[in-house]
């Protein structure tokens, strides 16, 4: 494994409730990221996932505590981190390519027009929808507009490709193909993923190593599980693979007995 290179040191952040009251959804949490990694971060609602992402991405800043990305602190948004959400965010007026486009046109405005139409082309095959490209939103499956969403994303060249439950809305099959398409571009294009799930599954599927969050609030960090899968991985032979079983069973142990919560 490469370099470690995205640092959160001692990172809390609090939420005020009331002029005398705060309330302190994250505390403590430190973390080393390292590149070309596939860190999932799973635990209950609550537990502070969607904080940790949006305290990266620079959406929300920590109350305290350091998030370091290659030495530089993070202390907002910026191109070297893309957020795919749970809600794809497409602009409904434009058509897959457009989308995209606007976000390459964006952050590469020094681009030539053939520049820009070979990386957006680029892109939109990634994530085989060249014949999709004109389509509008509307237009496409709610898997297609993941799949743009990703694009997109990645157009950019971010370091760091942070994913809130990007597959959560979706149906059993769609999700598999999604989480293939995920995995298959990441080994291409070789960055740093940080992907919130609830799925256990996919938490193992996809990550190099998962972080189990303690239960809020005040919630933490409370293991660290390594993934020793050996990539690329074929989800079916997994299923009896000794390494995914284990994966699973302690990832099962830490929320349902550890971390048992009974008010979902």
């Amino acid at each position: 494994m490469s370099k470690k290179f995205l640092s959160l040191e001692k990172v809390e952040k609090r939420f005020p409730i009331s002029a005398n009251e705060d309330y302190v959804a994250v505390t403590d949490v430190n973390l080393e990221i390292r590149e070309n990694e596939i860190i999932a971060i799973i635990g209950h609602s609550g537990c502070g996932k969607s904080t940790l992402l949006n305290m990266i991405s620079g959406l929300d800043a920590q109350t305290s505590g350091a998030i370091v990305l290659e030495n530089k602190h993070i202390d907002g948004p910026g191109p070297d981190r893309a957020v795919v959400f749970q809600n794809h965010s497409l602009l409904p007026w434009l058509s897959v390519y457009q989308n995209i486009e606007m976000a390459v046109k964006k952050v590469m405005p020094e681009l030539s027009a053939s520049e820009l139409r070979e990386r957006v082309e680029r892109y939109v095959s990634m994530v085989n929808l060249d014949h999709a490209k004109d389509k509008l939103p509307d237009e496409i499956s709610g898997g297609m507009k993941q799949r743009v969403g990703i694009a997109r994303a990645l157009s950019i060249t971010p370091k760091v490709l942070l994913m809130d439950e990007p597959f959560g809305a979706l149906d059993s099959l769609t999700r598999a193909n999604l989480q293939e398409h995920l995995m298959r571009i990441q080994q291409k294009v070789k960055n740093t993923v940080v992907i919130i799930t609830h799925d256990i599954d996919e938490a193992v599927l996809l990550s190099d190593r998962v972080i189990m969050m303690t239960n809020g609030p005040d919630a933490t960090i409370g293991e660290i599980l390594e993934v020793n899968l050996q990539r690329p991985r074929n989800r079916v032979e997994l299923q009896s693979d000794p390494e995914y079983i284990r994966c699973r069973e302690a990832i099962l142990s830490f929320l349902y007995e550890k971390f048992a919560k009974d008010d979902e």
